[in-house]
C-alpha cells in the first residue's frame, strides 16, 4: 500500500511522530459490524482486533480502555483497580469531544484530549494487533509492545 492509499489521520500522524511502525488496512465499514466484521474482512482472528472504548468515571473524567474484539470489559473490575466508585461508557458525543474521532473510528492515538489509556494485559502477549487508525473502516497493524512505549497501563478486566 502506498502513502496515498490510506487516510492520514491524527492517529497516523501520532504513530509517525513516535516512530511506531504500522501496516495500514482498509476495509468496507459496516454500521454495527464491530470487530467481528473487521476481522472477517481482514481474515484475522477477532481476538487480535483491538477495540478502543472511551469511558468515564463518577467524576466525569475520561479514560480509554483497549480490549480484545471478542471480549468485554468488566467496568466493575476496572473501577476497582483504579480506585473509582463507578466507570461507565462515555456518550458518543462526549467520546467525540475528547478524542476527535467518531464512534467506530476511535483510535487511542492522536486524541484531542490526553486521556489515560489502559490495556487488557493479555493484549501485550499477542504477536501483532489490529487497532483503529482514526477512521471508520481503517485499522493499523502494530506490535502490541509498542503500546508500552506510549505510557499505557496494563490492567486485567476481560470478561
Amino acid at each position: 500500500m502506498s502513502k496515498n492509499d490510506y487516510p492520514v489521520t491524527n492517529a497516523i500522524r501520532f504513530l509517525r511522530a513516535h516512530k511506531i511502525p504500522f501496516i495500514p488496512h482498509l476495509y468496507a465499514y459496516e454500521e454495527h459490524g464491530g470487530t467481528a466484521h473487521s476481522a472477517a474482512c481482514l481474515s484475522v482472528d477477532e481476538h487480535c482486533v483491538i477495540k478502543t472504548i472511551v469511558l468515564q468515571n463518577e467524576q466525569k473524567k475520561g479514560l480509554i480502555c483497549l480490549m480484545h474484539g471478542d471480549k468485554q470489559i468488566s467496568t466493575r473490575n476496572l473501577a476497582r483497580q483504579l480506585n473509582c466508585k463507578h466507570i461507565e461508557p462515555a456518550t458518543p458525543q462526549q467520546a467525540n469531544k475528547w478524542t476527535g474521532y467518531l464512534v467506530g473510528g476511535t483510535s487511542p492515538f492522536g486524541c484531542k484530549t490526553t486521556l489515560p489509556v489502559y490495556v487488557e494485559t493479555s493484549i501485550l502477549t499477542l504477536p501483532e494487533i489490529y487497532i483503529n487508525g482514526g477512521k471508520r473502516g481503517f485499522l493499523v497493524q502494530i506490535n502490541p509492545q509498542d503500546l508500552k512505549s506510549l505510557n499505557t497501563q496494563s490492567v486485567e478486566v476481560a470478561v
